[in-house]
């Protein structure tokens, strides 16, 4: 089969190369697919680059998140027919930027059937990390303000349509005009283009002063900081992640003064220790989606000959929604 393999680690541009490898054999727990979809996501981009808190033996296939139809089971696995589209992560090294990967059956989920194979692909990851955290980790409530930031982006979309979908006002923070009308078309209420307009001025004039119910920042450093200047009472800031390279050291003293709460979000060790909750909120985004009230965002389909291009425009943040990688283009 064809995948892409990274040898050694670097920009994708220059370490992810096409070649012809063996079909993997599904282990015991695991399934075999036939990749339909490959979606890509930052943390891609940070195993490849060896910034990445799990780092795949040397060589390995990127792609942690899928669509597929299954073609092999593993010894145990039961539940999982042959011939079903599915969707879901991989089991890492044998990742889903090939013609065909594994999938751990533990978090292998029906795709819906209103959503194409590389909408599929994309619904996982990004609307899973959304749900838990406006709902499980910020109990997000109808009529609240909810800020964006990296609105424009896989998960930023996301929770733009989410927030929506659950009855709040979305302020979504953005870096281009092209990035701006994406975040729009997601259905945020307001966008920010940063360096033409302060968020923080933005929020506090919508809001009548009062300031941000929820902040959703997978982004970190300085749109955490300037974040906790327009944080309501009360208020909930999501730590989903720090795309921007900065970890933030908050100030707790202010978090005090202000009663605001700082959440951790890790939709990963959900799988963990919680994965009945993971294939609930895969029955609601599924539910969600049937009523096209969340659609993934796929601004560009790559073939897989063009995979390290795609993976490399990801981690150099100049594109939209997600960047889907079609082994049959």
């Amino acid at each position: 089969m064809r995948a892409a393999v990274v040898r050694e680690l670097g920009e994708p541009r220059a370490v992810v190369t096409i070649a012809d490898v063996p079909t993997p054999e599904p282990s015991a727990g695991q399934v075999l697919v036939e990749v339909l979809a490959g979606a890509i996501n930052f943390p891609d981009v940070l195993m490849i680059r060896g910034g990445y808190q799990e780092r795949p033996p040397l060589p390995f296939t990127p792609g942690v998140e899928v669509c597929g139809r299954v073609v092999g089971v593993g010894e145990g696995v039961a539940g999982v027919p042959l011939g079903a589209r599915v969707l879901g992560t991989t089991a890492m090294p044998t990742g889903g930027l090939a013609e065909y990967c594994l999938m751990p059956a533990s978090d292998v989920h029906p795709a819906p059937a209103s959503l194409d194979d590389a909408q599929a692909a994309a619904l996982h990851i990004a609307y899973q990390t959304g749900w838990f955290s406006l709902h499980r980790r910020a109990q997000l409530r109808p009529g609240e303000t909810l800020l964006v930031h990296a609105a424009a982006g896989g998960v930023g979309t996301a929770a733009v349509q989410l927030g929506k979908a659950a009855g709040a006002r979305v302020i979504g923070v953005v870096g281009s005009e092209d990035k701006a009308a994406a975040a729009a078309a997601a259905g945020a209420d307001i966008v920010v283009l940063r360096g033409e307009q302060d968020f923080v001025d933005v929020v506090k004039e919508a809001t009548g002063g009062r300031g941000a119910d929820v902040v959703f920042d997978p982004v970190g450093g300085d749109s955490y900081q300037r974040s906790t200047k327009c944080i309501a009472f009360e208020g909930r800031m999501l730590v989903v992640g720090f795309a921007g390279g900065e970890i933030p050291a908050p100030a707790l003293n202010h978090a005090l003064v202000k009663n605001y709460s700082i959440v951790g979000v890790h939709w990963g060790l959900y799988r963990r220790f919680d994965p009945g909750s993971v294939s609930a909120c895969h029955e609601e985004l599924s539910r969600l989606a049937a009523e096209r009230v969340v659609v993934p965002l796929v601004s560009a389909r790559a073939p897989l000959i063009r995979a390290a291009d795609a993976v490399q425009r990801v981690g150099d943040g100049t594109t939209t929604g997600r960047v889907v990688v079609v082994p049959a283009l």
